[in-house]
């Protein structure tokens, strides 16, 4: 396993932006509201040449009773008990608060190794002015997150304690096959549809905040799960509401990560709930990950809120049908992730839709196949521009691509062309995964 490498500190130190600065992305929500990051949110990055995982947290701070604000200290609790070294971020431009000397309290009780991060020094600071000797870690380092200072000196810092604790060149850099096999599986859906706490059942623990408020999520949060010997990637992500409903801010960029996780994965599974139905939000994101091209899933939740038996999940599927009819080919699977109710076999599925889209067809086979249909089925034209289908062959896979030579293949409707792409399916299979037809 990797090293693990929690931030901590309190709100507003510039955690964050630390955190996208070390991984090299912006992957991690930054706003001048204190609260912005929830959820623990997880990435890989290369720390000198050895692979390791960073951990973005809430802020610890004390006093506060609100639900989420108690969840957001439980997750960041949890993140360093899992570290094997913690950077304890303060800001270097104000006074140490009681919040600081609290969490310094809770990272020496957690007996973890401590990198003291004095962020937004971006001139000379009187340390012994502002008291940071009395938290108990030594010197600290000195950066800015926002102007790349001290950075280089950080990561030395950092593994260097590594190296120390028994982290050394035999852990570095795994393999390009193990990083291949890894299914990123991505989490869509509106909100209070149950994204987060289906993660969490999949995990087995609280991984992620659930709330009934809307709008919990914010960040996309990354977790590696082991089932079977296979390794999943699991990203939950903010729920995405109408364009006109969503607000400007954090939620604004909330959704905007959500879009981006979409990228990202290779699966998506489209959390639809299963109480309210198939609604027009439903589609629009339906159609956002068909335009990515991504292996797709649709995960009916909350099937356990009340009896339903095999009619009412004929009802459902005829719903389903009849408000996403361009997604055929997408296998439905209905869940509770209350009760567990089917939870795991959603890990089954996106590894049948992971192995489909690496399908290649041999090409004199795809061939001889069209051949066959077309005679079946001619393409029809204008009498002078009448369209041919000449030759068939993949080009590529994930998703598989197909291209095909036609005389007049500007005439051909596309009609015909769902005819092919529904023929080629019959006779392959390509379960959950859109296939590309290049004329």
């Amino acid at each position: 396993m990797p090293p693990l490498l929690a931030i901590v500190g309190r709100p507003n130190v510039g955690k964050s932006t630390l955190f996208n600065r070390l991984i090299g992305k912006r992957l991690a929500i930054i706003a001048k509201e204190a609260g912005t990051t929830r959820d623990r949110i997880y990435q890989d990055f290369d720390l000198n040449g050895l692979e390791a995982t960073l951990v973005d947290t809430g802020g610890l701070e004390y006093g506060k009773q609100e639900n989420i604000e108690s969840d957001i200290q439980s997750q960041a609790k949890i993140a360093i008990k899992e570290a094997d070294l913690i950077i304890f971020v303060i800001d270097s431009m104000q006074e140490l608060t009681v919040d600081d000397f609290q969490a310094a309290d809770i990272l020496r009780r957690a007996k973890k190794p401590v990198l003291l991060a004095a962020n937004k020094c971006d001139r000379e600071v009187d340390y012994e002015h502002f008291n940071i000797y009395e938290l108990g870690f030594g010197e600290p380092i000195k950066v800015s997150a926002i102007h790349k200072l001290g950075i280089d000196e950080l990561k030395n810092e950092a593994m260097a304690s590594l190296e120390k604790a028994g982290f050394k060149e035999s852990e570095k850099k795994s393999s390009l096959t193990e990083k291949h096999n890894t299914i990123n599986l991505c989490f869509l859906g509106r909100p209070n549809v149950g994204k987060s706490s289906l993660v969490n059942k999949l995990l087995g623990e609280d991984k992620v905040i659930v709330s009934d408020k809307g709008g919990t999520t914010r960040d996309a949060t990354d977790t590696k799960v082991e089932v079977d010997e296979k390794t999943y990637n699991l990203i939950d992500t903010a729920g995405i509401r109408r364009r006109g409903k969503i607000g400007k801010g954090v939620e604004y960029f909330s959704v905007l990560r959500g879009f981006s996780a979409i990228e990202r994965s290779d699966i998506v599974a489209l959390i639809i709930d299963g109480e309210e139905g198939v609604n027009k939000q439903d589609a629009h994101i339906a159609s956002y990950i068909l335009e990515a091209d991504k292996g797709l899933m649709l995960v009916v939740n909350k099937w356990d809120l009340k009896e339903k038996g095999d009619e009412e999940q004929r009802k459902f599927l005829r719903s389903l049908q009849q408000k996403l009819p361009f997604l055929p080919w997408a296998p439905v699977i209905f869940v509770s992730a209350k009760t567990g109710r089917n939870a795991t076999q959603i890990f089954k599925l996106a590894q049948e839709i992971f192995k489909e889209r690496q399908r290649q067809i041999d090409n004199e086979e795809i061939q001889t196949y069209i051949e066959k249909i077309t005679l079946k089925h001619l393409p029809t034209g204008t009498n002078n521009k009448r369209p041919k289908i000449m030759d068939i062959k993949q080009t590529n896979i994930n998703p598989p691509t197909f291209k095909v030579k036609a005389s007049n293949a500007g005439y051909i409707h596309f009609s015909y062309k769902r005819y092919l792409e529904n023929k080629i399916r019959e006779k392959y299979g390509f379960l959950g995964t859109p296939i590309k037809l290049i004329f």
